[in-house]
């Protein structure tokens, strides 16, 4: 029986931050959701785009020549190769759109590097 897929419901079901969870594949993509506060890694993702949009709260994406805000309600996408630094002042909850197993620290790695394939 097919559903809809409750994105406050998947929030609820777990607490880590800056590790996304998959929520649904559409063709080669993944749907992923991820808390985040703080501040990530400088990065970039030389193969692909990626597509941040803000569930609840509100983030800055800061680029090497200035940044972007995004609000609850608001996207933005990253072009490839773009290096590229999330944060976020209070928590926030936001959904990313990227190919399957692709590494949430892009070519730089760190600590926070999240498994690809968490599916929740």
């Amino acid at each position: 029986m097919a559903h809809a897929i409750n994105f406050q419901d998947k929030l609820r079901l777990f607490s880590e931050q800056w590790s996304p969870k998959i929520i649904a594949q559409v063709n080669d993509y993944h749907v992923k959701l991820v808390k985040i506060h703080g501040d990530f890694v400088w990065h970039s993702h030389p193969e692909t785009d990626e597509l941040f949009m803000v569930l609840e709260g509100s983030m800055d994406i800061a680029f090497r020549d200035g940044s972007v805000t995004l609000r609850s309600g608001e996207l933005y996408v990253v072009p490839k190769g773009v290096e590229h630094k999330p944060f976020a002042a209070e928590p926030c909850s936001i959904l990313l759109l990227e190919p399957a197993g692709t590494i949430n620290t892009g070519d730089a790695g760190s600590d926070r590097t999240a498994p690809a394939d968490a599916w929740i």
